[in-house]
């Protein structure tokens, strides 16, 4: 197998996949994609948040 013909397989995949995502599934996970990032970035600030507190506290 050359590699024309995996490249040629490759596109036409990636094309069938574009060609049957529809519209309404895209913005469905542009917006949930956003939710858990946003998400992920609080939780994280969170965290940080409580663990410098535990260290303030148990320092003094």
């Amino acid at each position: 197998m050359d590699n024309s013909t995996k490249v040629s397989t490759a596109f036409g995949t990636v094309l069938t996949i574009f060609v049957n995502i529809h519209s309404e599934d895209l913005i469905k996970t542009i917006i949930l994609a956003s939710v858990g990032g946003i998400s992920s970035f609080v939780a994280t600030l969170m965290v940080k948040f409580l663990i410098r507190n535990l260290k303030n506290k148990f320092q003094k």
